[in-house]
């Protein structure tokens, strides 16, 4: 399980990361607080939640 804040309300939630091999990788999720869309990116830096509109 990893620790990601929402963009949209700030508020952290934990989601479970996918496997290595499938890294890097994004996930389409609704915040777990707010419900607002956002992207979940596992990368090398780390997962992270981005906003529909951020790069």
């Amino acid at each position: 399980m990893a620790e990601v804040q929402c963009p949209t309300c700030f508020e952290w939630f934990s989601v479970a990361c996918p496997a290595e091999a499938e890294m890097p990788a994004e996930v389409d999720y609704d915040c777990e607080i707010c419900c607002r869309p956002l992207v979940i990116v596992f990368d090398a830096e780390g997962p992270r939640a981005k906003g529909l509109g951020d790069s």
